[in-house]
């Protein structure tokens, strides 16, 4: 089975059958063990009724007792063995599935770490959590087919030939008959991998709007929306009932043709059987080893449905995984080294102009607006930004990374003391800036000599105005900090958020609505601190609060994506009409708020 640091291999993302095979492919010996400890153990299945009849026939029939006791110890010892090869098989193809679980995981996981910051703009978090969750274990339940699938083809073949010894015509009955079962339920298996897609979809949908629903839900209150958005997810999920209930109809169906199909052929075949034992054609041993060879059969039947009934299913989860793997981290072509010198960043599109050392707020009356440009100044969506004279798109990614931090106020915050939560992004971007001066040591030479990491934290805690959370935790800087932050309100996990980036230090920051969490008096003191906090650096937030866009150096009036004004706070109050009642609705909205 896959160790947990073993590399899992590179998946065959053509589909969802291809990605199966390769799971296949991946431990092909076990899967090859698997087929045959469970074709033997149905072949020996099918030798019971064999060894019965030869028993009857040449033991009790005649009053053989020597005979009798031969044939049923040799009927003892290969049940005893089939009963242990029954073991091996179900403990080979746990192990099949636990590999194949496994091995998803490592690949669905490892190419979310390689999507990085690009996977929450490619995929939702529904889709991730539904494929971690469902589609894992549906994949790895759908590799039975490569033992019990297998061994009920083999076992069919070889009752057919034991028949063929009995009876011609039984044999033909059963060489016809168990194949129309099969064709019977393939239609279904097409309609339940159709209808289970569909459930799939809405599924992910449903998953995504609940984690919305729990990362908004105080919000919600605050607005009064929690009614009416409980509404549309009860719509929501009636509809994924229904399906549900779909899906549920056509598994039912498959389930009972594959047992009650059999059961019914089997029926016929015992009844075909006695008239000819009747009429003499066949012993009484070798009526009762058809019996005993059809009844063996519905088992494999049984298995071939099931099989077909997993495969569908795993084929529909593995074209999700395999969508999720299509999917392509940002292109790092980069080959010209990062400017050397702090410089000015250029989006053309908007026409944003970055000065280094300077603070820079963008100001829009739609906050996905700057928040885009932000994107393409971090190098987070493809664009014709400039550093200096050098497309940003030809620098290597390593390089903008170590030296350009987007700070989004809605950033991930995993569970850890709170030293390592601030102190973790400035050792990551302190290691990717040391391994970035080998390529541009004249960036390193601009660095002020680092702090040791205590004083840092210290200083950014102090510009992101929150001592006051260290000293309200019981444990001060070591105490335990819950996933996103949530032992703590909106307002601290933002200026925790914050702080974090401070404490990173990075050459240009680009900071996404840094103090929106804030009230009033809290905000003045971040947007007064923040100056002294980056003097000389270049830093750029997006903003329309006019305590923050009154300590900035430069700001730059977005309308529709595009700058229509450019100057500081008071200049564009007294010169540009909608700037100022932009900043006066904000200011309106903090009054109402205290």
């Amino acid at each position: 089975m896959i160790d947990a640091y073993e590399d899992p291999g590179t998946p065959d993302a053509r589909g969802g059958w291809w990605y199966l095979w390769w799971l296949v492919r991946c431990q092909a010996g076990r899967c090859a063990l698997g087929a045959v400890i469970a074709s033997t153990w149905m072949v020996l299945l099918a030798a019971t009724p064999y060894l019965m009849a030869k028993a009857i026939d040449e033991g009790l029939e005649p009053g053989d007792l020597g005979a009798l006791t031969g044939w049923s110890a040799v009927l003892f010892v290969v049940g005893s063995f089939n009963a242990w090869l029954s073991i091996m098989r179900h403990r080979t193809m746990t192990r099949v599935r636990m590999d194949a679980n496994f091995r998803t995981v490592k690949v669905v996981v490892g190419h979310a770490v390689r999507l990085g910051a690009a996977l929450s703009r490619r995929a939702g978090a529904g889709e991730v959590v539904t494929i971690g969750v469902g589609d894992v274990q549906t994949i790895a339940q759908a590799l039975t087919v490569v033992g019990p699938g297998v061994g009920a083809v083999i076992a069919y073949l070889t009752i057919a030939g034991l028949l063929v010894s009995v009876s011609p015509l039984i044999a033909a009955v059963v060489l016809l008959g168990i194949p129309a079962i099969v064709v019977l339920v393939g239609p279904l298996l097409a309609r339940l991998q159709g209808t289970e897609t569909e459930y799939r979809e809405r599924q992910g949908v449903l998953t995504a709007r609940i984690a919305d629903l729990a990362s908004g839900l105080r919000v919600l209150n605050g607005l009064g929306g929690k009614g009416l958005v409980a509404d549309a997810f009860h719509r929501d999920s009636q509809h994924l009932r229904a399906q549900g209930y779909r899906v549920g109809a056509v598994t039912s169906w498959v389930q009972s043709l594959g047992v009650g199909l059999p059961t019914v052929f089997l029926s016929v075949v015992t009844w075909l059987a006695a008239r000819l034992a009747a009429q003499g054609d066949i012993t009484v041993g070798e009526l009762v080893s058809v019996y005993g060879y059809v009844a063996v059969l519905v088992g494999p039947v049984a298995f071939w449905v099931e099989c077909g009934y997993m495969l569908s299913r795993g084929v529909v989860a593995a074209s999700r995984v395999v969508r999720f793997l299509r999917l392509e981290p940002m292109e790092d072509a980069g080959t010209r080294p990062a400017p050397a010198e702090p410089s000015v960043l250029h989006d053309p599109e908007s026409g944003v102009k970055v000065r280094p050392g300077r603070l820079t707020a963008l100001a829009s009356a739609h906050p996905a607006d700057a928040a885009t440009v932000i994107d393409r100044l971090g190098r987070y969506t493809p664009s014709r930004t400039t550093w200096g004279e050098i497309p940003l798109d030809e620098i290597p990614l390593t390089q903008i990374r170590a030296r350009i931090l987007v700070a989004d106020h809605e950033a991930d915050v995993f569970a850890d003391t709170l030293r390592n939560v601030i102190d973790g992004a400035g050792d990551a971007l302190r290691g990717a800036g040391n391994c970035a001066t080998s390529h541009n040591e004249p960036a390193d030479a601009m660095r002020q000599p680092e702090a040791p990491p205590e004083a840092q934290i210290s200083r950014a805690l102090h510009a992101a105005v929150a001592d006051d959370i260290v000293q309200a935790l019981p444990d001060a800087l070591d105490s335990q900090i819950d996933a996103q932050a949530r032992n703590l309100s909106g307002g601290q996990r933002q200026r925790i958020r914050l702080a974090r980036a401070l404490a990173a230090d990075p050459e240009v920051l680009l900071a996404t609505e840094p103090t929106s969490a804030l009230d009033a008096h809290t905000e003045a003191r971040v947007a007064d601190r923040l100056r002294a906090a980056r003097d000389g650096r270049t830093t750029v937030v997006t903003t329309t609060s006019p305590l923050v866009l009154d300590h900035m150096d430069t700001v730059l009036y977005l309308v529709d994506g595009k700058v229509a004004a450019t100057g500081t706070h008071r200049r564009l109050l007294d010169t540009t009409p909608g700037y100022r009642q932009l900043v006066a609705r904000d200011t309106d909205s903090e009054e109402a708020v205290r």
